[in-house]
């Protein structure tokens, strides 16, 4: 027997006596059922990891060696993983590791500017030097530590990076395109934006596990009204590297 304030639907679709809610409570339901795999992928091995470089604008290199063997794995990883699209930030590094990856996969590249690494703004110009780095640190560090209006000089706040990568990430799993979506982008970025796109997840996992270079982050992501939530399932995964590729540089100084 149905409950009170329901009703009985005999639909093929739905089989015989199906109980159909209200319609309110219709698209609620279908709202909070939409599931999506979403992968985040840091770039292969590129020059500015070894000479310790920021480069989030105008330092802009090819991957190394190393970094297209990387790249090659991770696209031999995802081959039974039933990806559907891959974006990539405007960055070449990440340009060429989601190229690599599509070629695997059959599948195109599409290029979006909400993905680029975290916009450092005047410390890009300083090079590797010692105060451009001790600059970038605090300014991570008051981010963590209730400081979000902290700028970097010349650059983006936390509140706008953050912003940047969930637009994108609202974007591209709103649009159809599939179940599974592989994003390729940058460590900074990716990590600023966990505890937006994953609020139950444990922050911890950002001190304890560097993100490396074609490390892999998924997430189930549920939409919840107009905003995609997601569930942490497992971050900074770079056990699928092996040989050369497994030899890891730190992305800090």
């Amino acid at each position: 027997m149905p409950v009170e304030g329901e009703k009985v639907v005999n639909d093929a679709h739905f089989g015989e006596s199906s109980f159909i809610l209200y319609p309110n409570l219709i698209i609620k339901a279908i709202r909070m059922s939409r599931e999506k795999t979403l992968f985040l992928v840091r770039h292969g091995e590129n020059l500015a990891n070894i000479t310790k470089e920021m480069s989030c604008r105008k330092v802009d290199y090819s991957l190394t060696e190393k970094g297209r063997l990387q790249a090659e794995q991770t696209g031999i990883y995802f081959e039974d993983k039933e990806i559907h699209a891959i974006y990539a930030s405007p960055l070449k590094r990440a340009v060429e590791t989601a190229e690599i990856i599509a070629s695997r996969l059959g599948l195109s590249v599409i290029v979006m500017e909400n993905f680029r690494e975290l916009n450092v703004g005047d410390l890009e110009d300083m090079g590797n030097s010692p105060e451009a780095w001790q600059i970038h640190l605090q300014v991570i560090r008051d981010w963590m530590n209730g400081r979000p209006e902290r700028r970097f000089p010349g650059g983006e706040d936390y509140f706008e990076a953050r912003q940047r990568l969930r637009d994108g990430v609202d974007g591209v799993l709103s649009h159809g395109n599939g179940g599974n979506i592989l994003v390729v982008g940058h460590g900074g970025l990716f990590s600023v934006g966990l505890s937006d796109l994953c609020p139950e997840a444990d922050r911890s996992v950002l001190r304890s596990k560097e993100f490396h270079n074609c490390s892999v982050s998924e997430m189930v992501m549920r939409q919840v009204d107009d905003r995609w939530v997601g569930t942490l399932v497992r971050w900074a995964d770079a056990r699928h590297l092996s040989g050369e590729a497994a030899e890891l540089v730190s992305g800090l100084p």
